[in-house]
């Protein structure tokens, strides 16, 4: 018999070409537009998507601090982390990260999407998150893009 196998194409790590998106958050709300970051870092959005290579593209988010949430989240949501220690669990509420570390908000939303492996490591190192309208990758020519 005769059979003709398809064989699935595989992005390899040197033929690749990496862009920089420049994302506005303002208005936004933040799971919808985290989501989409999370699918360009991992590069879903390329017809040549392989899960075991880091085939995405680096984002640049501005206006961190625009960013919305629905329902009850502003008044009720906590960021929670643990030193380790006794008695070591710090709770910072969703507003006072708003008015301390905005950019914080959009990074921890991203990191929780993407694979919690050394492969989700590098790709969020591709993500650079700013409070305000101004970021200092021109060098990467990011092109704006619209979500």
């Amino acid at each position: 018999m005769n059979h003709k196998h398809k064989t699935t194409f595989l992005t390899k790590e040197k033929v690749r070409t990496k862009n920089w998106y420049l994302l506005d958050a303002a208005g936004k709300t933040l799971g919808r537009f985290s989501a989409e970051i999370a699918k360009i870092l991992r590069g879903k959005h390329k017809t040549d998507f392989t899960p075991n290579v880091d085939g995405g593209d680096g984002v640049v988010v501005i206006n961190a601090e625009k960013i919305k949430v629905t329902g009850n989240k502003e008044n009720q949501k906590v960021y929670r982390h643990y030193s380790g220690h006794i008695g070591g669990l710090k709770e910072i509420p969703y507003k006072e990260m708003l008015a301390k570390h905005p950019e914080r908000i959009i990074f921890n939303a991203v990191k929780g999407m993407l694979p919690k492996t050394p492969l989700g490591k590098s790709q969020i190192k591709k993500l650079r998150v700013y409070a305000g309208a101004e970021h200092d990758l021109q060098a990467q020519k990011p092109q704006a893009v619209n979500i």
